[in-house]
């Protein structure tokens, strides 16, 4: 069984074609599931669209729902259209965030930081002027986010949780205890991570997280999804077969996604 939580579009405003390429482009390649979650809008912000070339306008969430679960009508027969979000995590509007998605179906939603301090994590250069303890201080405040995020309860999935070495590729010289402790707080709120394929777009290559950071995973439990983070229908499943051969190398028994936020397994063939 195959399947890909995680994908965009062009309402986000950095992603290529619309939500019903991403469906054709998962039917061709024999997905049996695929996850529409675009870029969640910053409900915050005073401005329907704070930042045009990042996520969606406010005003287009409806739409963007209502685009999803009339595709998941169209496709019923052909594959499952799943409505999801990638949703940034910001901790200070966490009350504002979860009662916005109160009011959706959503099946699941993968809970991100791109933002520490106020900079992108995807910002190039954001190291360079920093001691050796300011930049393990700005690794640790990022895993210190994530481990806030699963704790919230807003989320099925926790989206690319090494994704600040896309652009920093010494991320993981700076070593801390925080990882494992960071990835004992999943295991132990039940939320699940993903291997997302999309680490080969940055300077970092590979996915997201390490080899490492997976081993690690599987010492304390933590349940282990998919998303190949698409942002061209091309890249839809991209390294699902590869993304389970390596999890049943690290002892992985099976993966999980999520249908109306109920955990379901796909079991690894040994």
């Amino acid at each position: 069984m195959i399947f890909d939580l995680h994908s965009h579009h062009d309402r986000c405003g950095h992603a290529e074609g619309k939500i019903e390429d991403y469906i054709q482009a998962a039917i061709d390649r024999g997905l049996h599931y695929i996850g529409i979650s675009d870029h969640s809008p910053y409900f915050y912000a005073d401005e329907d669209q704070l930042h045009p070339g990042i996520a969606m306008a406010k005003s287009e969430l409806n739409n963007y729902v209502k685009e999803v679960l009339s595709l998941k009508k169209k496709y019923q027969d052909k594959i499952h259209v799943l409505l999801g979000m990638e949703s940034d995590y910001f901790p200070e509007y966490e009350a504002l965030y979860k009662e916005k998605y109160k009011q959706y179906p959503f099946d699941y939603i993968i809970g991100s930081v791109h933002f520490v301090h106020g900079k992108s994590i995807f910002q190039r250069g954001r190291w360079d002027n920093l001691s050796k303890q300011e930049r393990l201080e700005e690794k640790e405040a990022y895993y210190r986010l994530i481990q806030q995020s699963a704790k919230s309860g807003m989320f099925q999935v926790l989206g690319h949780i090494d994704a600040m070495k896309g652009f920093l590729l010494d991320f993981h010289d700076e070593k801390t205890p925080v990882i494992d402790e960071t990835l004992k707080v999943i295991a132990d709120e039940g939320v699940a991570i993903e291997v997302n394929t999309s680490g080969k777009n940055k300077d970092c290559g590979g996915w997201y997280p390490s080899h490492e950071i997976l081993e690690r995973a599987h010492y304390y439990g933590v349940d282990i999804s998919f998303g190949s983070d698409s942002h061209v229908p091309s890249r839809i499943g991209d390294d699902y077969k590869e993304v389970q051969d390596t999890l049943r190398q690290l002892g992985f028994k099976e993966m999980v996604y999520f249908v109306n936020k109920k955990r379901h397994t796909v079991l690894l063939q040994f």
